[in-house]
């Protein structure tokens, strides 16, 4: 017998096909670019904050799918709905998962940067108290990262 509730049930199908959709945006364009960037982000980790200088967008690619997610995340986090926090940010962490293979061998410096600052947004909102500043801050980072990969920054 399932005893979910609706609304949980419409929250994990949103965010299976959300994740779907990202794969197949990712998996359309798994080769790089023939041609050299003019300029590559330099990102430089401080102390737990991404500090960056970017001339040019990452040759990840797009990544705005998945920044959307991260800022839907920040929003909930702003408002204070912790739990449902943790429960959007698994969308990210199953879409940038199932898109490593078609993004990592692109830029693998850039992908790691990222990674590591999604990692870092994950264990914020999953520590065994998570506070709101903590997450906010590690979601700030987290956003700022993905701006200057994407030149933004």
């Amino acid at each position: 017998m399932n005893t979910r509730h609706p609304i949980q049930t419409a929250a994990r199908a949103a965010a299976a096909t959300g994740a779907a959709l990202l794969l197949t945006l990712a998996a359309g364009c798994s080769r790089p670019s023939d041609q050299a960037p003019a300029g590559k982000a330099a990102i430089t980790a401080g102390t737990g904050n991404a500090a960056a200088v970017a001339t040019a967008a990452s040759p990840l690619g797009d990544l705005s799918a998945f920044r959307g997610i991260a800022a839907d995340v920040a929003a909930l986090v702003d408002q204070g709905q912790l739990p449902a926090a943790k429960t959007r940010i698994k969308a990210l962490e199953l879409a940038w998962d199932s898109a490593e293979a078609g993004l990592k061998p692109r830029a693998a410096d850039d992908w790691h940067v990222l990674d590591k600052a999604i990692d870092r947004a994950l264990k914020a909102l999953r520590a065994d108290a998570p506070t709101q500043a903590d997450c906010k801050a590690a979601l700030a980072a987290l956003l700022g990262t993905f701006d200057a990969l994407q030149g933004k920054a």
